[in-house]
């Protein structure tokens, strides 16, 4: 939910009202896309690849066809809980945080790598937090060379999750872990990864926006407040 419009008019133009709830659901291909690069390693170690030639069409395709498998895994977990709890949905923004896209950087075509880093040439998105921190929707501002037009993607871990439970477990019993410091719900039958991803295991996520800011590479738009995170049950 809403818990702060910094932009109306920005918030406007997205189609967004602080009168509705909103549904975050943050997947990838469930290690398709993973699969796609091990075999690529695998059949030419780390050596680059002509764009031009047959092999790296074949990749850039293989890529693509895993962006679209991402894409519709979010679709269907999006369309899944909305069936749940009676409700209907429009989606409003789809980002990827680790793709392969042609800029030109320097003057010169290149290839950027995002690895764990949101694009900020696709228009708003939200950069979450942990399952107890805000989330913020921000607009991109300087979308260019300085920033290899790309925007963090998230708060960000400060622990492993294999350290997690270990660093957490005498401190917190996992039905604490079910409830967090904003009061919002947590539904997970997975005691690992609870543990694995509990908000302490998370960077402060307003220190990040308060650096995006700063640097003067986005614009807040509004404050999200957690209200329920669905992990698994069994």
């Amino acid at each position: 939910m809403i818990e702060r419009v910094d932009h109306a008019e920005a918030l406007e133009r997205a189609g967004l009202t602080e009168e509705q709830a909103y549904l975050l659901v943050h997947s990838g291909s469930r290690g398709f896309g993973e699969a796609i690069l091990r075999e690529q390693v695998e059949r030419f170690r780390f050596e680059g690849l002509d764009s031009d030639s047959p092999e790296a069409a074949e990749c850039l395709a293989r890529h693509d066809h895993a962006r679209h498998w991402a894409e519709a895994n979010r679709a269907l977990v999006a369309a899944r809980v909305t069936e749940r709890l009676g409700a209907e949905g429009q989606r409003r923004f789809d980002v990827c945080h680790n793709w392969i896209d042609q800029r030109e950087i320097g003057g010169r075509a290149c290839w950027l790598h995002r690895k764990g880093a949101a694009p900020s040439t696709c228009g708003p998105l939200v950069i979450p937090g942990s399952r107890g921190a805000f989330s913020y929707l921000v607009l991109p501002v300087d979308a260019g060379e300085r920033s290899c037009y790309s925007l963090a993607h998230g708060a960000g871990r400060k622990w492993a999750r294999t350290d997690s439970r270990a660093r957490l477990e005498k401190r917190f019993t996992a039905k604490d872990l079910t409830r967090t410091d904003l009061g919002s719900h947590v539904i997970c039958e997975d005691r690992e990864l609870l543990y694995g991803e509990a908000p302490q295991a998370y960077k402060n996520i307003t220190v990040v926006i308060d650096d995006l800011v700063r640097e003067g590479l986005v614009q807040i738009v509004a404050q999200l407040r957690p209200v329920v995170t669905y992990k698994v049950r069994r």
